[in-house]
């Protein structure tokens, strides 16, 4: 029996085309030191700034430091099953989180994982948590307004969808509740919400979530939350994962708000991230690169060009200040980076005016760019008229003996001060917040005690809704105020039925 030369050629050619080369070389190190959420390893000479390292239990790491004889490893989750000399091997891949659609409506850790006991999140994509912002020519200003539903904010500090509005303040004032009420009144607005919680408590979180639920907005809501049990690594790494969830819509078109609650936690993991991985320390110990840590996170909010599909990613980053000290390092940092800063006022908070919103010390950079046309015209005055009021304030306390228009302008700014408050988790729609400005700047309230204010405000927008709808539908759809007759005669019509209430 002969065997041809065609049919080997041929055998060897079928041989070939089947051959799969199995040969797989893993480049291991191994582990000299770990604890405190860090850990060195050896072995590693190609290992890449941020490449994520799996560990023999299959935890992850992220490569950071890289120096001529060890790599320092901040471990991403726990580190009790990792010991010395086990073997820790590159991935090739840098770090990314899931992203995508199903997120929305969950809680989830800064690795993407589900911690709302709803079950494992199934996505199919996903994004580094690191990404060069984008340049000058992808952007376009902003010009499209970010309702929060707050009127002191919406009037003296607007917001616009695209930009970067600092909140600042001590503990305890206010700060996390404006978060809530801005995210609550993006319903109905074409917007996804992203909140990162660093460092908060597990239990507030949970009451924040509940609070959103019953509102409806964890429909349009992701919730990336690093607890305070959570290793120092998880902390820094949450903005950069919330951030990275949230540019997956504006790139696809949409219009994303996030929240970072709050960054000074984040920093402050960070230092103690830096101080174990031996870095030098600088001011008050934070490492060299601080504010880089904080400026390109915050760089990845904007408003994107047409030609990017217009989308558009507004932060509101949060600071906690120490006995109202904004110029303190990681304060005046974030201030720097930021268009323009909220200033929440404990001595505001507690005596009763809230959200505690200092109007002095609070400016928006994009101002009125990010207001409607009506909204830019009744509250053109606001900011002057209440700086105005507290120096009059302050100076009538030495005596009794105060012309007429003095004690009209501490009038006219008391019943602004009154106005200006609001319930919790009671945004206001726009049309109604131009409408008791409007009310208020054209001398409609001055009859009216202060007492009074908040249920002259309730009636009035109930005797709208039910007799001037179309009045109110003009400046929501149009953005600009109605005939200001038809205005004006509605608003006396109401005010002179209104009851004040008979004084004590």
């Amino acid at each position: 029996m002969s065997i041809k030369a065609e049919e080997i050629s041929a055998l060897i050619k079928q041989q070939l085309a089947n051959y799969h080369d199995e040969l797989k070389v893993d480049e291991v190190g191994t582990v000299t030191y770990v604890g405190d959420g860090i850990a060195r390893a050896t072995g590693l000479d190609n290992a890449l700034a941020g490449e994520l390292l799996e560990f023999d239990d299959g935890t992850l790491g992220m490569a950071q430091n890289l120096e001529s004889n060890d790599v320092g490893i901040v471990i991403l989750g726990s580190y009790q099953g990792i010991r010395e000399g086990d073997s820790v091997k590159r991935t090739g891949r840098i770090m990314e989180v899931p992203v995508g659609e199903q997120l929305i409506g969950r809680v989830v850790n800064p690795l993407g994982q589900a911690i709302d006991g709803l079950g494992e999140i199934k996505v199919d994509k996903t994004r580094p948590v690191e990404k060069k912002a984008p340049g000058v020519m992808q952007r376009k200003s902003v010009s499209e307004p970010l309702q929060t539903g707050i009127k002191a904010i919406d009037a003296l500090v607007p917001i616009g969808r695209g930009q970067r509005e600092l909140v600042i303040g001590d503990r305890k004032t206010g700060k996390t509740s404006v978060a809530i009420d801005t995210i609550i009144n993006q319903k109905d607005q074409n917007m996804i919400c992203v909140y990162v919680a660093i460092g908060q408590k597990e239990s507030t979180v949970r009451s924040q979530v509940e609070t959103l639920r019953s509102y409806g907005a964890m429909e349009y809501t992701i919730v990336v939350s690093a607890g305070p049990s959570s290793p120092a690594p998880l902390l820094w790494l949450a903005p950069y994962a919330g951030a990275a969830m949230g540019e997956e819509f504006m790139y696809n078109s949409k219009h994303v708000l996030i929240i970072y609650d709050d960054l000074t936690k984040q920093a402050d993991a960070y230092r103690e991230l830096s101080l174990i991985l031996r870095r030098p320390p600088g001011r008050e110990a934070y490492p060299g690169d601080v504010f880089y840590l904080h400026s390109r996170l915050l760089e990845r909010a904007a408003k994107l060009s047409d030609e990017l599909g217009g989308g558009s990613m507004t932060a509101l980053p949060f600071i906690e200040t120490k006995a109202g000290d904004v110029s303190a390092y990681i304060p005046t940092n974030v201030i720097s980076i930021t268009d323009g800063q909220i200033f929440l006022d404990s001595n505001n908070f507690y005596s009763g005016i809230r959200p505690a919103i200092d109007a002095g010390t609070s400016v928006s950079r994009v101002g009125g760019a990010a207001q409607i046309k009506a909204m830019k015209k009744v509250s053109g005055t606001l900011r002057l008229d209440l700086a105005s009021y507290r120096e009059l304030e302050s100076f009538a306390q030495f005596g009794s003996d105060l012309d007429a228009a003095t004690q009209a302008k501490l009038s006219r700014g008391r019943r602004t001060v009154e106005v200006l408050k609001q319930p919790l988790h009671e945004p206001l729609v726009v049309e109604k917040q131009v409408l008791i400005l409007y009310a208020l700047t054209h001398g409609f309230l001055d009859a009216v005690p202060v007492d009074d204010i908040m249920r002259f405000q309730g009636e009035l927008f109930a005797f709208f809704d039910n007799n001037h709808k179309d009045l109110l539908d003009v400046i929501k759809e149009t953005g600009v105020l109605p005939e200001t007759d038809k205005l004006d005669e509605a608003i006396k019509d109401f005010a002179n039925g209104f009851q004040a209430t008979t004084a004590k």
